[in-house]
Parts: C-alpha cells; structure tokens; sequence
C-alpha cells in the first residue's frame, strides 16, 4: 500500500484501519477462521450473535444450499454472553482490529441486558440483530415495525456505553421508513441487509429442506437487493452504513461503498472461501491505486447517476 493512500474508515467515532468487516454469523468470534486469516488485517471482526443466556437454537437440519447463495435457520444458537465475556473477547483483543458485537434478544429486556453487560467489556462497537423475533409481540421481529425499532433503539441506546448499529431487516415494504425510525431512536449507524426470508422444498420426500420450514437466504443471490437498499438507506438518513449481502470478492464490496456504504461486512462467501475477507482488502487497495484514489471515503456514495 502507498504511503500516501488511506483506506481507513470512521464508523461512529470508531477508526477502523480499512472498511472490511464480517457478518454476523458466518465468523464465529474469529478463533475458528484464525488459522486461514490473519485478523490483525480486518478493519473489524463481528461475533457471531450474543444473548443474554444460552440459546440451543432450532432443530436441526438447519441449512440448505440453494442457487446462488444458502438458506440457514441456525436460531441464533449461542453460550450466552457469560460464556462469551469470558472466552471470546480476550482472544479478539489480542489482535488489531475493532470488535463488534452483535446482540440478540427476544424482547427488549434481553437486549438491555447484554448491552449493560457489554458496557464493561473492552469492545469497540454494537450490532443490534432486531430480525430476532418479537415474544411479546407474537413473534414479529422488532426490525418489521417501525414503532418497535424506534422504541427498541431508544432502549439499547439509554444504557449503550459504545455507539450503536442497528441491523436492519430487508423483510419490510420501505427499508427508508425502517432506517428513519432507527436513526431517530438513536442509532449512530446501521448496518443492512439481514437475510431475506425463503424456502425450499425437497419434492423427493416431500418435506421442508428446513425443520424450521423458512430460513434466511443469504448469498451472491440477494446482493441486488442489498445494494439497492444500501443506496435508498444513504439518500434517506445521514449515519454511516455498513453494507453486506452477497459480497463475495472486491467489485461486490465496491458496488456497496459505491452505493453509499462506508463499510462492508463479509458473510457466505467466508464459509466457501475462508481467505476472501483478506483478498477484499487487497482488491480495494489495488482498484484505489488502479484510479488514484487517494482516500476510500472519496468513493462513499460515488455512483453516477445517468
């Protein structure tokens, strides 16, 4: 990388050294993928989602591949943040890179909660996962109705020690109507797309592909999606976006800076090809130098319109 170039990034307050991350879910906490990548080269590691107490997650099977990308209905399955606090955290901080947690809950209790919790703990961001399911509410996820992400926002966002990412759901008719209700309640970034809801049928036996019968597909499949409410979301509030949903090499990852992302987070790509977080980080170097670019942040939001 030339002296004079800068591919660091600012989320929130927060300087990452460059503007790739991973995605919730598809990283673990990074002791599993240590091995394939070197973590001191990400601009942050997100964990995997982190609750309250220990959550067993749905039977199984819980993951079909389909065209283009997979479906997953993990639940969210993970130790609890006890368990977390005490193994997964000390072994991020031994690298130089941001930590980002992502927090899951299933009512705003739950996510009050680890959020307190986290505001003890030496990590540098928090992702809000508000896809999780609403138990008070009938099970509609706080990030499909306005009025719950305000008000869930506000919640997190009272006791929150680091600034807050709200995750948003593409599985609603306005992702702008979502983004606002978010930066309104407090949200210093956000960072979209989850998965987008689907299904698959095996019609040699006759049953879901899933046990859980829908799932979250993820996958080079929705990036078109995912880049477009990246755009509408940057021409709708004024926080910094994370952008995720398919990237899977460095013109991906670029489409999403391109549309209004400061930062991306890589997902199913890292399950196929362990290395591609580091080859992304690479490849943007080399288009910067390519274009003689001398700052990333020149390029957020550059698209030209026809």
């Amino acid at each position: 990388m030339g002296i004079d170039m800068n591919t660091s990034v600012n989320i929130a307050g927060v300087t990452l050294k460059n503007p790739v991350m991973t995605a919730s879910g598809t990283f673990g906490s990074g002791a599993e993928y240590s091995q394939f990548v070197d973590l001191n080269r990400l601009g942050a590691v997100v964990t995997k989602g982190v609750a309250n107490i220990p959550w067993p997650g749905n039977p199984t099977p819980r993951i079909a591949e389909t065209y283009g990308g997979m479906m997953n209905a993990i639940g969210l399955q993970n130790p609890g943040i006890d368990v977390f606090a005490k193994r997964d955290i000390p072994f991020l901080k031994e690298y130089d890179t941001k930590i980002v947690v992502n927090v899951c809950g299933k009512s705003e209790k739950d996510y009050v909660e680890v959020v307190e919790r986290l505001g003890e703990e030496p990590v540098d961001l928090l992702e809000i996962n508000v896809s999780c399911p609403n138990v008070k509410e009938g099970g509609i996820a706080f990030g499909q109705d306005p009025k719950a992400l305000n008000q869930i926002t506000k919640a997190v966002k009272k006791v929150a020690k680091q600034p807050v990412i709200m995750k948003l759901s593409p599985n609603v008719t306005d992702i702008t109507e979502m983004a606002k209700a978010a930066v309104d309640g407090g949200s210093d970034a956000l960072s979209l797309i989850n998965t987008l809801t689907g299904m698959k049928i095996d019609v040699h036996k006759r049953k879901f592909a899933l046990a859980n019968k829908t799932g979250g597909l993820s996958g080079p499949a929705i990036k078109p999606v995912a880049v477009r409410m990246v755009y509408q979301v940057a021409n709708a509030v004024n926080v910094p976006i994370i952008g995720m949903g398919g990237i899977a090499n460095w013109e991906d990852a670029m489409e999403f800076i391109l549309a209004g992302a400061t930062a991306v987070s890589v997902g199913t790509a890292n399950f196929y090809n362990p290395t591609a977080t580091i080859e992304i980080v690479d490849g943007i170097e080399a288009y910067m130098k390519q274009y003689g670019i001398k700052d990333i942040n020149e390029l957020v939001g550059a698209v030209n319109i026809c």
